[in-house]
C-alpha cells in the first residue's frame, strides 16, 4: 500500500510539510539519515520562538511534535533511488527495501563547497558564515573579512556593512567579481578591497583572530562571511528531470509543485537564498498544502 508522499529529507521543509500533511490525515514517510547541511551550525537564528536554539534541538521538537500524529512515520534509511510507478512512485532506500507513495516531496536541501583555503572548515559556522542575517547579529561592530570570488562579492560585502563598518573585502584571487562603480562605493564607505588570495587563517576553536594574505600582509579579522559554492545535496531532481531555476534550484510554482508531475520541492532545494530555516519550514507548509490540493483533486 502506498503512502500519500514521500518527504525526502528531515530538515525544517520536510518535517514542517510532515506537519502539515499529517493533520490533514494523509499518510505520510518521512525519509531521514540525520545528515542536515547545517551540522556544524551552532545556532540557528531568525526563527520566532525559537531563536537561538541549537539546529539539534530544533529537529529535537519537530520529531517529537511528529510522533503525536499516526499519520507520520519518519524512515532513518537514506534514500538512494526514485522511480516512476504507474500513477505514483517508487523510493529505494540503503538496506535494498523499496516503498511506494503517490507524491514525492524533495526536501534534501543543498550543499557547499567552501572557497579553498587552507583550514577554512575549522572556522566555518562558527566565526565564518554564509549569511549576515542568521549570525550577522553575533558579529556585530567586529573586524570581519568577506571572501567572495564570485559576482556577488559587491552584494555580501554590501550586505554586512549593515552589521559592521569595519570590513575587508578578499576576491581570493578573483579579478572579476565587480565593476569599478561598485568598488568605488565600497571604497568610499571605508572597505578595503582586496584581490589577494587568502593563504592562511588564524585561530583557536573555531574562533579567528587574523588572516594571512598572499602578498605576506597579516590582518586581525575576528568573523566574517564567505561566499560558497551551492549544489544540490541529492541528485533526484536531476534524475527526475525537473527543471532548474535561474539559481541551481529545482524550479517550483508558489505551492511547491515541479515541473514533473507528482514531484514537488521545498526548502533549499528549490529556495537557494536566503537560506533561513524559518524560510525552509514555510516553504514546507505551503509545498504541503500543494500536495494535498492535488491529491484532493484526484480522489475525487
Amino acid at each position: 500500500m502506498a503512502v500519500d508522499c514521500a518527504i525526502i529529507g528531515g530538515g525544517p521543509a520536510g518535517m514542517n510539510a510532515a506537519l502539515v500533511l499529517g493533520r490533514a490525515r494523509r499518510s505520510v514517510m518521512v525519509f531521514d539519515d540525520n545528515r542536515p547541511r547545517n551540522a556544524v551550525t551552532r545556532h540557528t537564528h531568525g526563527f520566532l520562538t525559537r531563536d537561538g536554539v541549537t539546529p539539534g534541538e530544533l529537529r529535537g521538537l519537530a520529531q517529537r511534535e511528529l510522533a503525536a500524529y499516526q499519520t507520520v512515520t519518519v524512515n532513518r534509511q537514506r534514500v538512494t533511488d526514485i522511480r516512476r510507478a504507474g500513477a505514483g512512485f517508487h523510493i529505494g532506500t540503503g538496506d535494498g527495501a523499496w516503498y511506494a507513495a503517490r507524491k514525492v516531496l524533495l526536501a534534501t536541501g543543498l550543499r557547499e563547497t567552501l572557497p579553498p583555503i587552507p583550514g577554512i572548515g575549522s572556522y566555518y559556522g562558527r566565526s565564518l558564515f554564509n549569511c549576515p542575517y542568521c549570525d550577522g547579529w553575533e558579529l556585530r561592530d567586529r573586524p570581519l573579512i568577506v571572501i567572495a570570488d564570485g559576482m556577488n562579492a559587491f552584494t555580501l560585502t554590501r550586505l554586512a556593512y549593515q552589521w559592521s563598518k569595519d570590513l575587508i573585502l578578499c576576491t581570493n584571487g578573483a579579478r572579476r567579481t565587480m565593476s569599478d562603480e561598485e568598488r568605488l562605493k565600497l571604497q568610499s564607505r571605508g572597505i578595503r578591497v582586496s584581490r589577494e588570495r587568502v593563504v592562511e587563517l588564524e585561530g583557536e576553536d573555531g574562533e579567528l583572530r587574523s588572516v594571512r594574505l598572499e602578498s605576506g600582509l597579516r590582518v586581525r579579522r575576528t568573523g566574517g562571511f564567505v561566499s560558497p559554492i551551492w549544489r544540490q545535496a541529492a541528485p533526484f531532481g536531476d534524475w527526475l528531470g525537473c527543471a532548474a531555476n535561474e539559481q541551481g534550484g529545482i524550479q517550483t510554482d508558489r505551492l511547491g509543485r515541479t515541473s514533473v508531475y507528482g514531484i514537488y520541492a521545498a526548502g533549499d532545494s528549490s529556495v537557494i537564498a536566503p537560506a533561513q530555516a524559518v524560510i525552509a519550514a514555510g516553504e514546507g507548509s505551503k509545498a504541503a498544502i500543494g500536495i494535498n490540493a492535488d491529491l484532493i483533486q484526484e480522489d475525487f
